[in-house]
């Protein structure tokens, strides 16, 4: 029995579940490209679900991913990041083509200027910071969006900041769990 059993073993090859994981090296492509695409996946998910309402209510999900990584992993991306990401949150979400890519990178260089005075920061702090660029970024693709035509009341889209605010813990639960995939090797 023993000699079938080890037959088996050489056919299957050595067994990956005793090997080490040390000194390995991530997939280059994992580390780049899953941050990326979960940022333009959620800026895809805003549009794509199948829900329809009077006002806005949905939060801007490529908004709050984006946030989430920059807040959870600082030196991970560049300033400049939020333009290519907002422009394509433009060609999904139907806000003047170029108000997200600003909107957004106003956001990042917030965030940088934050990163450069050393305030030490915590998820309670980090929740603060995002809720209140959630905020700003929705009042200003509002002020933007006004710019065409007559602006609707601020009051419109005050649910939509309240359910931003609270899905943004979500978001960086996803972040998390995006992240472990992504350094596992």
């Amino acid at each position: 029995m023993n000699q079938l059993l080890a037959t088996g073993r050489k056919l299957l090859g050595p067994s990956r579940e005793y090997e080490s994981r040390i000194d390995r090296e991530q997939s280059p492509a994992r580390m780049l490209l899953v941050p990326i695409l979960s940022v333009m996946a959620g800026s895809m998910a805003t549009s794509t679900l199948p829900l329809v309402a009077g006002s806005p209510l949905l939060p801007p999900f490529g908004l709050l991913i984006l946030l989430a990584w920059r807040l959870m992993r600082p030196g991970m991306w560049p300033a400049w990041i939020g333009l290519p990401l907002g422009l394509f949150d433009d060609l999904y979400n139907g806000q003047p083509f170029g108000s997200s890519a600003l909107v957004w990178s106003l956001c990042m260089i917030a965030i940088e200027l934050l990163d450069l005075r050393g305030v030490w920061r915590d998820y309670m702090r980090d929740w603060l910071i995002a809720s209140v660029l959630i905020m700003l970024a929705l009042l200003a693709g509002l002020g933007i969006s006004g710019l065409a035509q007559p602006a609707p009341e601020v009051r419109i889209i005050l649910p939509q900041i309240v359910v931003s605010i609270l899905f943004y813990p979500l978001a960086v639960r996803l972040c998390a769990r995006l992240d472990g995939w992504r350094l596992a090797t």
